[in-house]
């Protein structure tokens, strides 16, 4: 792998000539996403114990949101359905969560073949749901995010069966 890497005159480092700008987006995007999964994870093990009805009605008294307001009562009345056990496990599926973003986005970053693969694998089994939810209500973030993801398919898609085509083709100039 000696001839991938080449030394520039002017910082003295090894830059990668051949590194995918595409796929470090998306590990960019990935890695982030990771970071807002840790921090709702955090966020609702934090609640743990405290009575969320108050915690919602002090948010919202912070932020200067009308108390009578449609979205303050929607989400009071929902938060009385919501206990320290549910917490427990929004905390933990959101953590789960998270390391897969982590493991997809270090994955695409190192450009690994595994990466790729656990990306393309895990955004095409959304797809059918952002289809559903899309069919049940239209949204512009509902169609954003299913072009977006449908995107980020198609290019790992391509990105996978050329990679593949190479190996095929190095292995057969090789026998």
């Amino acid at each position: 792998m000696q001839e991938d890497l080449i030394e520039s005159p002017s910082t003295k480092t090894q830059v990668h000539p051949h590194h995918n700008r595409w796929l470090i987006l998306i590990a960019a995007f990935k890695l982030a996403q990771a970071a807002l999964f840790i921090a709702i994870g955090v966020g609702a093990l934090r609640l743990v114990g405290k009575d969320l009805g108050d915690v919602l009605s002090q948010l919202a008294d912070h932020l200067r949101f009308n108390p009578e307001g449609k979205l303050v009562n929607f989400l009071l009345d929902r938060a009385a359905f919501v206990d320290d056990r549910m917490l427990r496990r929004i905390g933990a599926v959101v953590f789960i969560y998270a390391a897969l973003d982590l493991a997809e986005g270090l994955g695409l970053y190192l450009e690994k073949a595994w990466g790729e693969y656990m990306t393309l694998i895990i955004t095409g089994s959304f797809l059918p749901l952002e289809v559903y939810e899309l069919m049940r209500r239209l949204t512009w973030v509902r169609s954003g995010l299913l072009v977006i993801n449908l995107l980020v398919f198609l290019y790992l898609l391509k990105v996978v069966t050329e990679r593949a085509g190479e190996r095929r083709a190095s292995r057969v100039a090789g026998e």
